[in-house]
């Protein structure tokens, strides 16, 4: 019975909802339908801007950091910008579960095609006379069309595999441990990303040896990873806020895992 002074409740929110001061109700993905969430749309929209400041910033430069006793060691200049999204990634999948993890990873996909179509159609366009600039333009945006595709093809079944392995490791810890989650999930979804890549953008491409592309693979894979777990108190925190202000802890129990969709 409702007592006077009770701030109503719509039925279907009963239960799943919790109190953003207290610790967050425990929730079947299902349960959750298309009800708007709090943080969600921020959050989609930081994974998708940092993963195309990361196309467009980092993806086709090799740069080079000078090690002890190992010397001049060359990495992909995306580093910097894709552990950033891989953190946002784990967040989606761990605070809103793998249905809008997915939708996420498609609107991602769907920005990833749309700038590179915009890009091929504006580096394609005539120069003016009196600009000089079109052959650093063309530098800087023109993209070989295996890179374009690799890209896109890395970053999909990458995401999808770090989402998915997040998911089911949430079920098989009973949500304990998030550490193991995060940092396991992006051994595979990297491994994934890195395996996928570089062979596809790169082998046989002019400057880059095979030794090179092997090297530069598994430094990638090495750096992700590890940034991963240098930003697990990161994690954490997001993590831990957002779960708290959303009021729900949503647990992936009978949904539907195929990627070939973008309903929540």
């Amino acid at each position: 019975m409702q007592r006077r002074g009770d701030t109503p409740r719509h039925p279907k929110t009963r239960g799943i909802v919790g109190d953003s001061d207290h610790r967050p109700v425990k929730v079947e993905a299902e349960a959750l339908h298309d009800r708007r969430l709090r943080y969600f749309d921020f959050v989609m929209a930081a994974f998708v801007t940092i993963l195309l400041l990361s196309n467009v910033l980092g993806a086709g430069k090799v740069a080079v950091i000078h090690l002890p006793i190992v010397g001049d060691w060359p990495f992909g200049a995306g580093i910097l910008f894709f552990p950033i999204s891989y953190v946002i990634g784990d967040v989606l999948t761990e605070v809103y579960g793998y249905a809008r993890a997915r939708r996420c990873i498609w609107a991602g996909t769907a920005a990833l095609l749309f700038m590179a179509f915009m890009a091929t159609v504006v580096v394609a366009l005539p120069p003016a006379k009196d600009w000089g600039g079109q052959a650093a333009y063309e530098q800087v945006f023109g993209q070989v069309p295996r890179i374009v595709f690799a890209s896109i093809l890395a970053f999909w079944a990458g995401e999808f595999a770090n989402s998915l392995v997040l998911a089911k490791m949430k079920l098989w810890t009973s949500g304990r441990y998030l550490w193991t989650r995060t940092i396991g999930s992006t051994v595979v979804g990297q491994g994934v990303d890195s395996f996928i890549f570089y062979p596809l953008a790169f082998w046989g491409a002019v400057g880059w040896t095979n030794e090179l592309v092997v090297q530069v693979l598994f430094t990638q894979w090495a750096l992700k990873v590890s940034w991963e777990a240098i930003l697990t108190p990161v994690t954490y925190a997001v993590v831990g806020f957002l779960k708290r202000r959303e009021g729900i802890d949503v647990y992936d129990e009978r949904t539907d895992f195929t990627p070939f969709r973008a309903r929540v």
